[in-house]
């Protein structure tokens, strides 16, 4: 007859039981994302207090193509709703669906990187580069942070894609797809903040 299992012995056999390694693994990256919102808040901070520093050049009304930000933010906007197509998929077990759905929003993701360069191209051709006023220095360092950041999440999309396609929808690749998804939006309310307090109060001042 086997004797009772200690009362202390019981706890941690029963707290191991109850340990799921994706609450470690969530709890790290909203701690990664908190960290990111406050280098941001920093450079939006930055920009606030530099945004009237022209150094007698142009003003953001003559510098801002409004209509070719708008084109991109719809870009990036419509790249989060492929990928909560994506997540969709995963959740429901269609792994070429996910697939598809994730290039997507990497093509989408590259698309957005590719008109914002061809901007930054426009205003250094202007002579309007990140050395000429305050000004310029904040917007180059708050855009290009977050452009940054997306190309960051489209070569992790890469990567996730072929984990995928190598071992299917897993524990491991969909508690990795949750931390993207989190990681694509948080990027996209990051860049509803630049569209509107960059670009649009800057081009109505």
């Amino acid at each position: 007859m086997s004797e009772p299992m200690p009362v202390v012995s019981e706890r941690l056999y029963h707290a191991e039981e109850e340990h799921h390694p994706e609450n470690g693994t969530y709890l790290g990256f909203w701690v990664y994302l908190m960290s990111d919102s406050l280098i941001f808040a920093v450079l939006f901070a930055t920009h606030a207090v530099l945004s009237q520093s022209f150094a007698g050049g142009e003003p953001p009304s003559a510098l801002f193509s409004l209509p070719l930000v708008a084109v991109n933010t719809t870009i990036l906007l419509i790249s989060s709703l492929t990928f909560g197509y994506a997540m969709l998929a995963a959740e429901e077990g269609k792994v070429k669906s996910a697939i598809r759905f994730l290039m997507l929003t990497g093509v989408l993701g590259a698309s957005f990187v590719a008109i914002e360069l061809y901007e930054f191209a426009e205003l250094i051709a202007e002579g309007a580069g990140p050395t000429r006023s305050g000004f310029l220095s904040s917007f180059f360092a708050l855009v290009g942070t977050h452009g940054l950041h997306v190309t960051f999440g489209i070569i992790w999309i890469v990567v996730l894609i072929i984990q995928i396609g190598q071992r299917g929808l897993q524990e491991d690749n969909m508690r990795r797809l949750s931390c993207l998804s989190l990681f694509w939006h948080f990027l996209d309310i990051i860049w509803i903040g630049v569209f509107t307090f960059v670009y649009l109060l800057g081009v109505s001042r």
